[in-house]
């Protein structure tokens, strides 16, 4: 099934965190905003809305979940 990969979804035990970070640290806002960016773009081609190969979109993928790490990893350390 195709969605969107929502972080506050994704980590519901960190909705409160995730909220006040985005305000009080440029670091985590951005990388918010680039996971946020980067699932928007693998659901387009995921949606047949945007065209891309299997490579490029296994890429992207990667990408999305090295980003997801990052800010876990953000989350559970400060």
């Amino acid at each position: 099934m195709i969605s969107k990969h929502i972080l506050t979804q994704e980590f519901p035990e960190y909705e409160t965190k995730i909220s006040n970070l985005k305000v009080e640290n440029a670091h985590f806002k951005k990388l918010f905003h680039e996971f946020d960016e980067l699932d928007h773009e693998i659901y387009r081609i995921e949606s047949d809305t945007e065209p891309a190969s299997d490579d490029a979109l296994n890429d992207l993928r990667k990408k999305r979940v090295h980003l997801k790490d990052e800010i876990y990893q953000f989350l559970t350390n400060n």
